[in-house]
């Protein structure tokens, strides 16, 4: 019975909890009206709307608190190495502190660094990149402080709710004979897990019960999409 189980569970302490999520890189304008890019991956979808966790000293909430909008990028497995070259970087200049003690360095054109493309949006001012099969335009609904009951990380964290106002994506990932469906097969996002960039198996590991119902069922009656 045990070996059924596995072995028996014991209490640990880690020093963060990310289990794995996919990469998001955030677009937002700076104050001067250049454009900041950052990477995070503490984000999570439900509808047309998007949580976002963020450190509150972060040049990307400042940018999207003052603006009200962000454009979020989903980078594919592929571009790992651009993702990466971004890492330890922050458009906050000096750095904070939290951040220099991690290693970080401030650079100010972050799209010439990663050598991605920034690319207009059509809702919003923030930038989408080119090369991120996904690219979502969105607008900030609400923020919330969190932790406030929590001496260590009061003041430190966001969380911050936007709603999607256009999704773009590229043709390669789309389902065939669809054209607002993107292929779970086709799409491999690049996953963080504990600090470390993953990828998905190259196919689905069985039928998926919830895979039957058809995508549009989860439409409410009468919805538009936001704009």
């Amino acid at each position: 019975m045990h070996g059924t189980l596995g072995p028996a569970a014991v209490q640990i302490d880690p020093a963060i909890l990310y289990f794995g999520t996919p990469v998001v890189l955030i677009g937002s304008t700076n104050d001067d009206d250049s454009h900041n890019l950052a990477p995070m991956s503490s984000a999570w979808w439900v509808g047309w709307r998007c949580m976002l966790g963020l450190a509150r000293n972060s040049k990307t909430t400042e940018n999207m608190i003052r603006t009200g909008e962000c454009a979020l990028n989903l980078p594919s497995a592929n571009l790992v190495g651009a993702v990466d070259r971004l890492a330890r970087t922050t458009g906050s200049n000096p750095v904070p502190p939290g951040k220099l003690y991690r290693g970080y360095r401030h650079e100010k054109d972050k799209f010439e660094l990663s050598s991605l493309t920034a690319l207009a949006s059509e809702t919003i001012r923030a930038p989408r990149v080119a090369e991120c099969p996904v690219q979502m335009e969105a607008k900030v609904a609400h923020v919330r402080e969190m932790a406030q009951d929590d001496a260590a990380w009061g003041g430190n964290l966001t969380a911050i709710e936007v709603r999607i106002t256009r999704v773009h994506a590229h043709p390669d990932i789309m389902m065939d004979g669809s054209s607002n469906r993107i292929d779970p097969d086709k799409w491999r996002p690049l996953i963080m897990s504990f600090q470390e960039f993953y990828a998905l198996t190259p196919q689905r590991l069985q039928r998926s019960e919830l895979g039957q119902i058809p995508e549009a069922m989860y439409r409410p009656p009468g919805w538009q999409p936001a704009r």
